[in-house]
């Protein structure tokens, strides 16, 4: 049976806790291959675990709340790229996290945890889960609160994660400070038993808080039904203006704020793997990226980069007239939308994401797919 590892350094679990982070230890019991949006069926079993147990937190998780109250992480470790899919191995040991952001979720996360399953499925396969510790020491909003003051004149987050936000129907992929701590606003005012004014917070964020550093890179990664979200992962340093502490309360959440991050994760779809965030020193800098680099996927804005070139190269050829801005940027849509349908993406997503008519969209993926048939005929 699986067991919990308390260390000296973590708080024990109480039935007040509001705030927790647990990470499973995984071994492939088979080779399992997955699919690269895999955090789906991730997402999927920890909902129908929750479901088993309790179907009104179930409820609640599904329908209850504006935010959601947990977030999980992809599969941590080295996963084998295979054609247009990933092999978990028998010889590699995997880790997940789990994070409760309420406390109904927590308390059902402790009872889960005495009576662990055996197994992880997913797809076709089964990790067996081998070991559970405390990723997040337990603690509670007030805590946070009580423990913060003024914050650093400069803090680090590492976003080990692709991490993006929704702007305007389409993704954000930039670290904006208003942004980050909406994200983490939104939250506290959710679960928190005191809620803040989220305008009069976020105008002193944007005259108070900057990016002095950072260490980033844009990232592609396939997420739930949305085919592929476009965002960031790496590390960002940011300073604290000296004219916050005209205001102490929101100096106190903002340090409360960048506590909470390590729990709540940040901006979209934190609830399938996106968004995993950690504040760190400056000495942390390199281990956090090690962490980042064994949690992402796999090159997939490689592999789409490498065969859009090669289509478009291909729908150039099938033009009588080569020259010209327009064919260059015909054959280049064509490419993109059907590189993106061959990688699972659906029409639909691909439309929303290019801010193209969905009839349009399928019409250029039925005349791409059939340029790409007559060129594999002839050849």
């Amino acid at each position: 049976m699986a067991r919990i590892i308390l260390t000296q350094t973590i708080a024990p679990w109480t039935d007040d806790t509001e705030l927790i982070g647990i990470t499973l230890t995984l071994k492939p019991t088979n080779n399992i291959t997955l699919s690269q949006n895999y955090t789906t069926g991730l997402h999927a079993w920890f909902l129908h675990q929750v479901r088993d147990s309790d179907p009104t937190l179930s409820t609640y998780l599904h329908d209850g709340q504006s935010e959601k109250a947990f977030t999980i992480s992809p599969l941590n470790g080295k996963l084998e790229p295979q054609n247009q899919n990933l092999i978990a191995k028998t010889d590699q040991t995997y880790t997940w996290t789990i994070t409760a952001l309420a406390k109904p979720v927590c308390e059902w996360l402790q009872t889960w945890c005495d009576r662990l399953p055996t197994t992880l499925d997913l797809y076709a396969g089964k990790f067996a889960i081998a070991d559970i510790s405390i990723n997040q020491p337990a603690t509670t909003y007030n805590h946070l609160w009580t423990a913060s003051s003024k914050p650093e004149s400069k803090f680090t987050l590492a976003f080990l994660t692709t991490t993006c936000f929704r702007s305007k129907n389409h993704h954000l992929p930039l670290p904006i400070p208003y942004n980050i701590f909406h994200s983490y606003l939104r939250r506290w005012n959710d679960f928190a038993p005191e809620a803040f004014p989220q305008a009069e917070f976020l105008a002193w964020i944007e005259q108070v808080v900057y990016i002095t550093n950072y260490d980033l890179e844009c990232t592609k990664v396939a997420v739930a039904k949305q085919g592929y979200v476009t965002g960031f992962t790496g590390s960002v340093e940011f300073a604290v203006d000296r004219k916050a502490s005209q205001n102490s309360d929101f100096e106190r959440l903002l340090s409360a704020l960048i506590k909470l991050a390590d729990y709540c994760g940040t901006g979209h779809k934190t609830t399938f793997g996106l968004g995993q965030t950690r504040q760190i020193g400056k000495s942390e800098v390199g281990s956090a990226k090690n962490e980042k680099e064994a949690i992402t996927a796999t090159p997939i804005q490689e592999h789409l980069v490498k065969r859009i070139a090669e289509l478009t190269e291909l729908f150039l050829q099938t033009k009588k007239r080569q020259g010209g801005d327009r064919a260059q940027n015909t054959a280049t849509v064509w490419a993109t939308i059907l590189a993106r349908y061959e990688l699972g993406e659906s029409l639909k997503a691909i439309a929303i994401d290019l801010d193209m008519p969905y009839e349009t969209v399928r019409k250029y993926a039925q005349t791409a797919r059939k340029a790409t048939c007559k060129n594999n005929l002839i050849n």
